[in-house]
C-alpha cells in the first residue's frame, strides 16, 4: 500500500512539513532509510541519524527544532512513538480488512452463525454452534471448537486453537499457535500412586481487547471459569493454568508461567520466565521482575525481584551481600586461622 505524506498526517492529526504528495510504501528505523520508506524519531540517541537519513517521511515530536538542513519530510505529532503506534494499526487495519469470504477447503458446521464481513482461510475449522461476531478473521489452518463464542473484530491467526466453549470478547487477537481453552492439568493421586484424570469441564473467557502471543497456552478451568479481563496482552510461550484470573490492562513478558487458581490484580507488569504459584493472590499495580518466583500473596503495589521473590528495595539490599560472599568466606577463614593459631 501506498500512503503519501499528506495522508499520513491527516491519520496523524499531525503537523506538515515537507513534500505533502511525497509517497512512502515502506516502513524502516531512521538508521536505515531509504527512498520510499517512513521512519519515526523519538528516542533522542537517534537524533543524529535524522541528519542522514534516506527516508521520504519522518514522524518527529512537535518540540522537535532541527539544527541542521533535512532531506526527509517531517510530519510533527505530540507523541511520536504513540503516532507510529497508531500508524502501524491503521495499517494493519487496511490490510486485513482487505480479506474477507471463505476460501476452499475450509469448513463451518451447518449450526454455526457469523456476522458480516467473516474471512476464513483455507484449512480452517468452525465447530457446531459456535458464533463469531462481525468482521471476524480465521486464518488458515485455524480451530475453533464447538459452542463457542467470538466477539466483533476477532483475529484467529494461522494455527492458533480456540477449544469448545470458549468465549473470546471483541477486538481481540489470538496469534499463531495459541491454545485457547486445552485442559487444565487436573490429575489426582490414587493409593496405588497413580494419578487419575480429572474432567476439566469448565471454559476460558477473554473480555474485550485482549492480545494472546504465539504459543501461548491458556487452560479451561476445572469448574467455572478462567478469565481474562479487559485489555490483557500476553507475549508469546505463556501458560496460564486452569481458574487463573487477570485483572484489567496487566501486561506478562514470555515464558511466564501461571499456577492453578492464581488471581492476578488490574495493570500489573509482569517480567519474563517469571513463575507464579496456585492460589495466590497479586495485588493490583503490583511489577515483578524477570525470573522472579512469587510463592505467597502480594499486596497492591508492591516490586518484586528474586526466587523466592521479594521487595526489590530488599533484593538490592540483599545481592549488595550476594556477591561478596566468596570475600566474606575468605575474611572468616583467616579469622578462624588466626584464632587457632593463639
Amino acid at each position: 500500500m501506498i500512503f503519501t505524506a499528506g495522508q499520513i498526517a491527516g491519520i496523524l492529526e499531525g503537523e506538515l512539513e515537507g513534500n505533502p504528495d511525497i509517497a512512502v510504501h515502506k516502513l524502516a528505523k531512521i538508521e536505515e532509510g531509504e527512498q520510499g520508506s517512513l521512519t519515526f524519531l523519538s528516542n533522542p540517541k537517534y537524533t543524529p541519524h535524522i541528519y542522514t537519513t534516506k527516508a521520504s517521511i519522518t514522524i518527529v515530536n512537535k518540540d522537535f527544532i532541527p539544527e541542521h538542513s533535512l532531506d526527509t519530510t517531517l510530519i510533527k505529532v505530540e507523541d511520536a512513538y504513540e503516532s507510529f503506534s497508531k500508524l502501524l494499526e491503521y495499517y494493519d487495519q487496511v490490510k486485513n480488512d482487505s480479506r474477507k469470504g471463505i476460501e476452499n477447503p475450509s469448513y463451518i458446521s451447518e449450526s454455526a452463525t457469523y456476522g458480516e464481513g467473516l474471512y476464513l482461510g483455507a484449512f480452517a475449522y468452525i465447530g457446531s454452534n459456535a458464533v463469531l461476531g462481525k468482521n471476524v478473521k480465521i486464518f488458515p489452518n485455524a480451530f475453533v471448537g464447538d459452542n463457542t463464542v467470538l466477539g466483533d473484530n476477532v483475529q484467529v491467526w494461522a494455527g492458533a486453537k480456540i477449544c469448545s466453549e470458549s468465549v473470546i470478547g471483541n477486538n481481540c487477537v489470538i496469534h499463531s499457535g495459541a491454545v485457547v481453552g486445552s485442559d487444565g492439568f487436573g490429575f489426582a493421586p490414587s493409593k496405588n500412586g497413580e494419578f487419575t484424570k480429572i474432567p476439566q469441564t469448565g471454559n476460558v473467557i477473554l473480555e474485550d481487547n485482549v492480545d494472546v502471543g504465539t504459543g501461548t497456552t491458556i487452560d479451561r478451568a476445572t469448574l467455572g471459569s478462567t478469565i481474562l479481563r479487559k485489555g490483557v496482552k500476553l507475549d508469546n510461550q505463556i501458560q496460564i493454568a486452569h481458574n487463573v484470573e487477570i485483572g484489567e490492562n496487566t501486561v506478562i513478558a514470555a515464558q511466564t508461567g501461571i499456577a492453578g487458581s492464581a488471581k492476578i490484580g488490574k495493570n500489573c507488569m509482569i517480567g519474563g520466565q517469571v513463575g507464579i504459584v496456585g492460589h495466590v493472590t497479586i495485588g493490583d499495580r503490583v511489577r515483578i521482575q524477570a525470573q522472579s518466583g512469587v510463592g505467597r500473596n502480594v499486596k497492591d503495589d508492591e516490586v518484586l525481584q528474586g526466587s523466592p521473590a521479594i521487595t526489590y528495595g530488599d533484593y538490592n539490599k540483599s545481592y549488595v551481600h550476594f556477591k561478596n560472599l566468596s570475600k566474606l568466606n575468605k575474611r572468616v577463614h583467616k579469622l578462624e586461622k588466626k584464632k587457632s593459631s593463639e
